[in-house]
């Protein structure tokens, strides 16, 4: 069996997870195939200035259609909206602390005006005004190290990051402070990871027992509802589900550039029905877009 995988510590790292995962399930030999993406070799722009759109999957997903990969390790909240017919996410596995936390030798609720904050998010940057209006906000791409080290070296006062990426890592000496859901919303999927191969391999059903179905039916409703609004990175909207035995709690929002919010949201429903409410939820808040 060979996995795709991105060759960032991060992606590499996740990729040995579902590795070990997969060893407790088959004896069979599994291998790491490293692929560059169009994500890991543009680090200049903004991603809400680019195509997002398969911005770190493309590579990984052609690899698998050519049947070069067994299956592909994704951090889900970078999987686009609409996958090649002959694929498909057949487990998202129990989902890592999905929060947003501020990395920096400061205290978040200590930061002067002259602060800059370093980010390519323009989710984090809408929080970031909404929160702190008179920081400065400067761009940052790069992988977790890059990031960090800019933020030690004092080249920037902080930057805000996914705990569940620092975690995996084993990187949370850096965190200064953990938002909350409500205050710094995190991106659709964040935390979770997607196992993605082929419809037709012959290796679907090894693969779909890493799944967790809460994880699975949260990520539905949130990934449903960027479906339902056709957008990507290109709004400030954060949205977070929280399953709890049978029930399904969806907490969303939507910020303007400036920091304003525009339209936030709260709907609950049986688990089994994420998908009925994150459309719901979709058409909601597509009436502020």
């Amino acid at each position: 069996m060979i996995i795709g995988t991105r060759g960032s510590k991060l992606a590499f790292t996740q990729s040995e997870y579902i590795k070990s995962c997969l060893h407790k399930i088959t004896k069979e030999k599994i291998d790491l195939k490293i692929i560059k993406t169009t994500g890991d070799k543009t680090t200049t722009s903004q991603l809400y200035n680019m195509d997002s759109k398969g911005l770190f999957t493309k590579e990984l997903d052609k690899s698998l259609l050519e049947e070069e990969t067994d299956l592909a390790v994704h951090s889900l909240k970078d999987v686009p909206i609409e996958l090649d017919e002959d694929l498909e996410i057949v487990a998202v596995p129990k989902r890592e602390a999905p929060n947003d936390v501020f990395i920096s030798n400061y205290d978040w609720n200590e930061l002067k005006t002259d602060a800059t904050i370093g980010t390519s998010s323009l989710r984090r940057e809408a929080f970031c005004k909404h929160h702190k209006k008179d920081i400065k906000l400067k761009p940052l791409r790069g992988n977790v190290d890059t990031r960090i080290k800019k933020v030690t070296s004092d080249e920037i006062t902080g930057t805000i990051m996914a705990e569940a990426g620092l975690r995996r890592l084993g990187l949370t000496k850096y965190i200064k402070n953990r938002f909350s859901i409500k205050d710094m919303t995190p991106a659709a999927g964040q935390g979770a990871l997607a196992i993605v191969c082929r419809k037709d391999s012959i290796k679907r059903e090894t693969l779909s027992k890493l799944n967790d179905f809460t994880t699975f039916q949260e990520t539905l409703a949130e990934k449903t509802l960027l479906k339902e609004l056709d957008v990507g990175c290109q709004w400030p909207l954060g949205s977070f589900a929280k399953g709890n035995k049978d029930k399904i709690d969806l907490f969303t929002i939507l910020l303007n550039k400036k920091g304003e919010i525009l339209k936030s949201l709260n709907l609950k429903g049986s688990l089994k029905e994420s998908e009925a409410i994150g459309r719901e939820a979709g058409r909601t808040i597509g009436e502020y877009i």
